[in-house]
């Protein structure tokens, strides 16, 4: 699997999700749920604005001199007996992977959650070498027995699927023969991947943040499995966005305290595990080799952009959690692994706009992603400069749409034009109105978009001027 999921477009994508009753009723209650939970967590921690804000000009600081920070990260890695690897492409990341497993001759991957190892499909470039791959997060597992389903949000990927959908996947794929239950469920997963955690030969993890003064990562969880993933396999690979690093310990405790409390309104998940090199030799667990995979994938392109500010995301989806347009259509409608306001936004950046021009239009401009989000990223007004890319520097949308556009500017900025139009628009547009509820249902071919999906409110006989002229008049009367 990589970035893109599907081959529909958006708007195919969206008529079948909104047939999808389940998914549906799941995503509103687990939005209403996380987002009670984190407004709750938010008020306990206390000048919640201000932690924003803080957070804020740590993100923008550490992008401010990242080329500093990774140079450090790099160093220090080295210096504990740590290998890293820049990769520009995709293709680098998953190459360098491949040759550590062919080296160590291994056969089976442990691999816990990691958004940046399903960006670049890394899953199936170890297995086109001979790997299986196990994923250990629990949500991700289901979808893997599941004829690899993609995930569906960035912090619970299975939230599309009830607990009799999961019961009846173990039981097509695994004989699976207990209860719906999420105890029986649970625990018959537990039981499944603790024999492939003791037989793997390299563990894989992504990284929540990397801590450029120490060499370390920290890996942000609530289910432990990232532990023996770390800790079990002789070798251990770690892949990191080259944006995913703080300066140090100072700055990442008060970002995983944000991340926490947007992604799931805990104060602290069940574990918060940094890291630092291979064992050294008077440990008694650990790894006993390190690979660091910094991974650029068109990331320091953004860099210097007006569209930096997204390379901000620490990935807790609490922009997912408030979109009035995810919570409708789900996170499959967008074809990409990044679902919701900042799927919206990066997946154009990193994907390109020819895969991914619909998905700024795919919002409200409600602005709730801007204010969910704890490190302050300008959502709403970012997916509107992507419109503005799109239409004004790429000219991808329709010569018709451009042409009646430009005709509206012309009339709009002329006072004559503009009022002889609004008294034309009510007689032009009456064949198309449904005089039962003075609407046009089914508009001339430019508002097909509009009236497909929505009702047209039909222009009323008398324009607003001409409206409050009465109005005056009548009071002088």
């Amino acid at each position: 699997m990589s970035m893109k999921i599907g081959e529909e477009t958006f708007k195919k994508a969206v008529k079948t999700e909104l047939k999808d009753t389940f998914m549906r009723g799941a995503v509103s209650s687990a939005q209403d749920r996380l987002r009670e939970r984190k407004l709750k967590a938010q008020e306990e921690l206390g000048n919640w604005e201000e932690w924003r804000s803080h957070s804020e000009e740590i993100r923008q600081h550490t992008l401010a001199n990242l080329d500093y920070y990774l140079n450090m990260l790099a160093e220090n890695v080295s210096k504990r007996g740590g290998h890293v690897f820049f990769a520009e492409t995709a293709e680098e990341a998953n190459e360098y992977v491949q040759q550590v497993l062919k080296d160590k001759n291994a056969k089976k991957v442990a691999k816990s959650k990691s958004m940046v190892t399903e960006e670049i499909g890394l899953n199936q470039a170890m297995e086109a070498v001979g790997c299986s791959v196990v994923e250990t997060d629990l949500g991700e597992y289901i979808l893997q027995v599941d004829d690899h389903d993609p995930p569906s949000h960035i912090v619970a990927p299975a939230l599309h699927k009830n607990k009799e959908q999961i019961q009846a996947v173990f039981h097509d794929k695994l004989g699976y023969d207990r209860t719906s239950q999420p105890e029986d469920l649970a625990l018959f997963a537990r039981q499944k991947l603790r024999e492939e955690f003791l037989s793997a030969d390299v563990g894989i993890t992504g990284c929540n943040f990397a801590v450029a003064e120490s060499g370390s990562f920290t890996l942000v969880t609530n289910e432990g499995n990232a532990r023996l993933v770390t800790t079990l396999p002789k070798t251990q690979i770690t892949v990191m966005g080259m944006e995913r690093i703080v300066p140090s310990h100072s700055e990442m405790e008060v970002l995983v305290s944000m991340l926490t409390r947007s992604a799931v309104g805990q104060r602290l998940t069940s574990y918060v595990t940094t890291l630092t090199g291979p064992r050294a030799e008077d440990e008694i667990d650990g790894p006993e080799e390190f690979h660091l995979v910094i991974v650029d994938n068109g990331r320091s392109k953004i860099l210097g952009t007006q569209f930096q500010s997204i390379l901000q995301c620490i990935r807790c989806a609490a922009c997912v959690n408030v979109c009035p347009v995810y919570r409708q259509v789900g996170g499959h409608s967008y074809g990409s692994i990044y679902p919701g306001p900042v799927g919206a936004v990066l997946s154009p950046l990193l994907g390109g706009y020819e895969e991914y021009s619909e998905l700024p239009y795919a919002s409200t401009l409600c602005g709730a992603c801007t204010e969910a989000c704890p490190v302050k990223i300008p959502l709403h007004d970012l997916l509107l400069k992507h419109r503005q890319v799109i239409a004004e520097e790429k000219k991808m949308t329709p010569m018709a749409e451009r042409l009646v556009m430009k005709g509206f500017g012309v009339g709009a900025s002329q006072a004559t034009l503009f009022k002889y139009g609004t008294k034309m628009a009510p007689s032009l547009m009456s064949p198309f109105e449904n005089k039962e509820v003075h609407m046009i249902t089914k508009g001339p071919r430019p508002l097909h978009a509009w009236t497909d999906t929505r009702d047209f409110p039909m222009p009323d006989d008398e324009n607003f001027r001409d409206w409050m002229k009465n109005r005056l008049k009548r009071g002088k009367d």
